[in-house]
């Protein structure tokens, strides 16, 4: 499990010298299977220091179309720091494991060291939802929380962000687990199904409900935090939410990925 208290200088004995080889101010990006968005992040405060700028995820998302991507968004910004980056899939040691929702060639790949090398700036690469998580526990309803947090990112697909006592389970795929009608989650109850399917929020939400339920009894977490794009739209479906764990919307909503991908950059 990472430890994942707010940058690590609870413990530290020499918190200045920890303040000075981390940069303030560093871009943050998000992959996703329909788009790459970035901004430049004040990793201190948790803030955008600049707007969002999102560009169409490539098609086929190849590894290296991806880091063309983001060396774009960060030639926007006209940025020479360090990047983090947010990424749809299993990472070990900054290599990439599994491809749900972007293209297969991208599984192996040593994606710290192929998107340094394209973007030309160092750049550190970690599951997009266990980002996400990162910022709610730094910045969001999480912080401080005592027990197991669970952080379900809605999307094209499903991501899942697991923590007790602050500290980071990483790579947990809780979208991809079966539900008791034998559909994967991710393909019953993404947003990305809710569109596909044109169902009205209330029914998708009875949907959701069902996987939140299977969820809540397997983890008994005392906070569930719903983040990703249908996290804004959480009083469309929140009627159908019937457990009794608290359930609340990502205070840092879709930005949550960028955020959590700058701090975990300054992490490094």
């Amino acid at each position: 499990m990472q430890n994942f208290y707010f940058y690590g200088l609870e413990n530290s004995s020499d918190s200045n010298s920890k303040k000075q080889v981390m940069a303030k101010e560093i871009l943050g990006i998000d992959v996703g299977g329909s788009g790459i968005k970035g901004a430049i992040v004040n990793v201190e405060t948790g803030e955008l220091v600049t707007e969002r700028h999102r560009i169409e995820t490539p098609q086929p998302a190849t590894p290296r179309a991806i880091a063309e991507t983001i060396k774009k968004i960060a030639d926007h910004f006209n940025y020479n720091g360090k990047i983090g980056c947010g990424f749809p899939a299993v990472i070990k040691n900054g290599v990439i494991k599994t491809a749900s929702n972007i293209d297969k060639s991208n599984i192996d790949v040593d994606a710290d060291k192929l998107f340094s090398e394209i973007t030309g700036r160092e750049t550190s690469v970690v599951n997009d939802a266990d980002a996400a998580g990162m910022a709610e526990i730094a910045f969001g309803d999480g912080k401080d929380v005592k027990g197991v947090v669970l952080v379900i990112t809605i999307g094209t697909g499903i991501g899942s962000a697991l923590f007790t006592d602050s500290k980071l389970v990483p790579n947990t795929e809780f979208g991809h687990i079966y539900m008791e009608n034998g559909k994967v989650a991710e393909k019953y109850t993404s947003d990305a199904v809710r569109k596909k399917e044109d169902l009205s929020w209330k029914k998708w939400g009875k949907r959701f409900n069902k996987y939140l339920t299977y969820m809540d009894f397997l983890l008994n977490p005392k906070l569930i935090i719903l983040g990703g794009g249908a996290s804004k739209k959480m009083e469309k479906f929140n009627e159908q939410i019937k457990i009794s764990t608290p359930v609340k919307p990502a205070k840092l909503l879709n930005e949550a990925g960028i955020i959590g991908a700058a701090v975990n950059a300054s992490l490094k």
